[in-house]
């Protein structure tokens, strides 16, 4: 079974974060442009990468080494909160490549914490899919480099319902055949966005009106609930003791590697995409082997590790086509092609206004 990772998202943090960038002068695309030197030795190079644990190959520095001749030291982060606030502590947190989601990588860029690549240095970018050039984080792919990606939707348990849910008003006003058997993610954004879509509204949305509106739906949807919950869910499908939840596609495919009448379904209404990416630090004295270690992991072979180990879908063109079909056979929504993934509305850092999430998640939660 694959190992798993913490995958949250703190709009709280997100704020603070963004005081701190806002006071670096930063703006929409203030990432400076890195250039690379190549007549450097990047042997004579180290790198200090950070990521999830559990979300790259154990052997991964030893690869490395053979691969391009660099020694890399890996350190591990648990959540988003925790890399955002080691690299906006200080103007060199000692880190050359960290992994941050989309809106993240966003948020470092607007605050000059991050460089705009030197592409030439990185052939490899041309594997991705066409697509990702369109991700509203980063359009052009200037600033970071796409890792995994995928969506969000229901995880239900297809032997203890009596219907296929096929939108978000299943979760949120349940029959009362399920009343006590869902959960929904606590995660801020993601705590939102079932009501945010069943309305029509956008999950990037600072309306007061539209999130006072989601906040109401929430409310009443809270006594239906089993739980809410990021990291456990999974388990609870399992056993039977939820039947239906909010899931990122990744951790429902945990539930139908260990029960394969657990499904997943993107409702009607429509969902998210997200993104998580490798970004390089403007601090970095390494940049030459930073943007080898990112060529390197765009290997198609190298690249294709992460589906083939963590059961999430790659932006990778080139190493999604070496994939066996059977994965997307045993695990349906590892076909998701990304024209169907573009489908949903990418997550964008919101600033400040992120705070508007950290209350509208208090509020309910706490009613």
């Amino acid at each position: 079974m694959a190992i798993m990772r913490k995958h949250k998202f703190s709009a709280s943090v997100v704020a603070a974060a963004a005081l701190v960038l806002s006071a670096c002068g930063g703006s929409t695309g203030d990432a400076s442009s890195a250039t690379v030197d190549s007549s450097v030795d990047i042997t004579t190079q180290k790198l200090v990468i950070s990521n999830w644990a559990g979300y790259y190959p154990e052997d991964l520095a030893a690869k490395v080494k053979e691969a391009i001749g660099v020694d890399i030291t890996i350190t591990n982060h648990a959540n988003n909160e925790e890399i955002m606030g080691k690299l906006t502590a200080s103007d060199d947190s000692g880190i050359d490549i960290a992994f941050v989601s989309g809106q993240y990588a966003q948020a470092l860029a607007d605050g000059g914490k991050i460089v705009n690549f030197d592409k030439a240095a990185i052939p490899n970018l041309a594997n991705l899919f066409p697509e990702v050039a369109d991700l509203a984080y980063d359009k052009g792919t200037n600033y970071s480099a796409p890792y995994a990606w995928g969506t969000t939707g229901i995880c239900y348990r297809s032997d203890l319902v009596d219907f296929t849910p096929d939108s978000w008003n299943d979760l949120l006003n349940p029959k009362d055949s399920i009343k006590g058997k869902t959960t929904m993610l606590a995660t801020e954004r993601w705590l939102a966005l079932p009501a945010m879509k069943l309305l029509g509204y956008s999950m990037n949305t600072t309306n007061a009106d539209e999130i006072a509106k989601a906040k109401e739906q929430l409310v009443k949807t809270k006594p239906t609930l089993l739980a809410y919950d990021d990291t456990a869910y999974y388990t609870k499908l399992v056993s039977g003791e939820a039947v239906l939840s909010e899931s990122w596609d990744g951790w429902c495919n945990y539930g139908i590697a260990e029960n394969p009448n657990i499904k997943f379904v993107i409702p009607k209404e429509g969902s998210d995409l997200w993104a998580d990416t490798m970004v390089i630090l403007s601090s970095s004295k390494n940049k030459e082997a930073a943007h080898a270690f990112i060529n390197y992991i765009l290997q198609a072979d190298v690249h294709a590790w992460v589906a083939n180990n963590i059961l999430y879908k790659v932006p990778n063109k080139a190493a999604t086509e070496t994939l066996d079909p059977a994965l997307a056979t045993s695990y349906p929504n590892m076909g998701l092609t990304p024209a169907e993934l573009l489908k949903g509305e990418v997550v964008l850092d919101l600033g400040t206004d992120s705070k508007l999430y950290t209350d509208l998640a208090t509020e309910v939660t706490s009613s």
